[in-house]
């Protein structure tokens, strides 16, 4: 084996290379406060090997690259912790780099000679920044997309200047494929050519001048070589410890989710993401822009941070001045104050924004649908996977419901997207709509003039209304059983999906009830027509009532004569008006039946 290191050493001359890197001299012996420069190019390497594996999973394509990243989070094999482990590390690494900074600051580290390698470590806190910046789209989900668009949106404010940086950043006019294209470039391509290059210059100099050494020495120096070496050492395991902490976070905490990185639905322009915000080490510069609105934004986005990156760049002259190195040290700790102080007002704004909190539970419904629908037999369709949700009734219904719905109706008391609409009901309470419990509530004499059903309407003192308050009000125990039966037949009109094992378990009870609607006891067809034409019929007819297609039909003209007529009340015709098309129709009417792909049923039930 000896041989073999010798002919290795001849050739390459490695052990000098080895010794030179191992016996650096440590001035005052090592220390534990040296080890954030060692944690922080171990991160970096992390980093570069788990960027590679993914690389070779990974599609930059608009079309492609959600459903590739969902690929590697759910089918390849241990992704998720690949996935996992770069996106961890790039959020420590962030930490990392600001303690090595502070480290550098406080012990002045940045005094000559050093001023140059200040600046390059300055310059590796900027790359590090952009390629989290750049990563962030990477995904292509809701996100990321609009995180960056609100970020280059910011670059886009920059005098003279900005709107061409915007426009080269995100490609052309608009965002899109290029834009992707782009930000993989630059981060798998150019950002990390750069830390290499700054990295190599770093160490250079880092070894050219050797260490500035922490005041007062506790003891004589030491070689780089076996305690620092095993201080380096244990930090990095504490890091990759970390690291897998954050992984595993949500089955140690116990609130569940996905284990690895997050994965919100997949990047839709036509979809308001109002749930939108940069990662944390972002949020402050983000609060801060708060403070700037309008035509000021250019003073939060472009002139303080650049005053602030000024002063840190010019440190290295700060420091000759008598009380400079105090200056450059309470400077830096007044921006990271700062930073954090802004950083909790945005958390503590957002906490505290019903509007918000709505939009993020919007947010992570949408995500967990998506994980489901493209967990179908049927998989993501070529179109990608943002179009499965644009045909999902359970992810869209509620969306149109609260837009064209919910100024008169309610779901379940709110907008359908838990949402609480500022005017009051004005029309009826449609969560259920068609059910058993939801019908025997509409013949209940306490509720029928409520808000829940005709309550806000002109209905509300109409036929129907009076019939159930003054008629039923007094039916005796027998009638009360033979409307149980109407109810239940009525509503098997319907065909509703969550009540088919009870429909089937009653069959009787509704043939029963079939025949009783049209009994004079009942009176139902003395408005209603009933599984037969009936011309002097005044009401909505009951034949397949609530099911799609009476649904379909009531919602796009509810002043047909097979409805209201002319006795409709506000209620838009929207086919015959073209507010809806029959799609946007289909999506609502199947939410508000319950009728959508769940796993385990067919997938043919998400849409029609």
């Amino acid at each position: 084996m000896n041989r073999l290191f010798d002919w290795l050493d001849h050739r390459t001359g490695y052990r000098s290379l080895v010794h030179e890197a191992l016996h650096e001299n440590v001035p005052g012996g090592s220390r534990w406060r040296y080890i954030w420069g060692s944690a922080l190019t171990f991160g970096i390497f992390v980093q570069f090997i788990t960027g590679l594996f993914l690389w070779m999973a990974y599609s930059p394509s608009a079309g492609s690259a959600w459903e590739s990243v969902y690929y590697i989070q759910n089918e390849m094999t241990a992704g998720w912790l690949l996935r996992g482990i770069h996106h961890s590390m790039a959020q420590l690494m962030t930490v990392l780099l600001v303690l090595h900074f502070m480290q550098v600051v406080i012990d002045g580290a940045y005094k000559a000679p050093r001023e140059i390698n200040f600046w390059f470590g300055l310059g590796l806190l900027g790359v590090v920044l952009a390629l989290s910046l750049t990563g962030y789209l990477l995904p292509w989900d809701q996100k990321g997309y609009w995180a960056t668009r609100v970020a280059t949106n910011i670059a886009g404010v920059t005098p003279l200047i900005g709107p061409w940086v915007q426009r080269i950043l995100i490609g052309g006019p608009d965002y899109g494929h290029h834009t992707l294209t782009r930000f993989f470039a630059l981060h798998a391509g150019w950002l990390p050519g750069l830390l290499v290059v700054l990295i190599a210059g770093h160490i250079y100099l880092f070894r050219k001048h050797g260490l500035t050494a922490a005041e007062p020495r506790r003891k004589a120096d030491e070689p780089f070589w076996p305690d620092q070496v095993l201080k380096d050492a244990v930090a990095s395991l504490a890091v990759i410890a970390a690291v897998l902490v954050m992984i595993f976070w949500p089955r140690i905490s116990g609130a569940g989710g996905p284990l690895g990185a997050d994965l919100s639905a997949p990047a839709d322009p036509s979809e308001l993401y109002s749930a939108a915000r940069p990662e944390w080490y972002f949020l402050f510069l983000f609060q801060l822009l708060k403070y700037f609105p309008g035509e000021s934004e250019v003073w939060g986005a472009i002139v303080l941070p650049g005053v602030g990156i000024s002063i840190l760049l010019a440190m290295p002259f700060l420091g000759r001045w008598r009380l400079g190195h105090r200056f450059n040290i309470v400077f830096l700790a007044t921006g990271l104050a700062g930073a954090a102080a802004l950083t909790l007002l945005a958390w503590r704004a957002d906490r505290l924004s019903p509007e918000f909190q709505v939009a993020r539970r919007m947010a992570d419904r949408e995500a967990e649908r998506m994980m489901v629908l493209a967990g179908s037999p049927l998989g993501i369709p070529p179109s990608g996977g943002a179009s499965l949700l644009r045909q999902d009734p359970f992810i869209q219904g509620p969306k149109l419901f609260a837009k064209h719905c919910s100024s008169c109706h309610r779901w379940g008391g709110e907008d359908g997207q838990g949402g609480i609409p500022r005017d009051p009901a004005s029309a009826a309470d449609l969560k259920g709509f068609a059910t058993r419990e939801w019908l025997a509530g509409l013949l209940d004499p306490a509720r029928v003039a409520t808000s829940n059903y005709f309550g806000g309407t002109k209905l509300s003192d109409g036929k129907m209304s009076r019939f159930v308050r003054k008629e039923v009000s007094r039916f005796t125990p027998a009638q009360r059983e033979e409307l149980t039966g109407v109810l239940a037949a009525i509503s098997a009109e319907a065909g509703l999906r969550g009540q088919a094992k009870a429909d089937r378990r009653d069959a009787a009870l509704i043939a029963r009830g079939r025949e009783v609607i049209r009994t004079d006891s009942m009176r139902c067809t003395e408005c209603h027509a009933f599984r037969k034409a009936d011309e002097d019929a005044s009401a909505p007819e009951l034949t397949g009532y609530g099911s799609r297609e009476w649904l379909i039909a009531l919602v796009g003209d509810p002043a047909h004569a097979r409805f209201y007529g002319k006795r409709n009340d506000r209620m838009p015709r929207f086919a015959a008006d073209q507010v809806l098309d029959a799609e946007s129709i289909g999506l609502v009417v199947d939410w508000l039946r319950g009728d959508w792909y769940e796993p385990g049923e067919p997938h043919a039930r998400a849409s029609h």
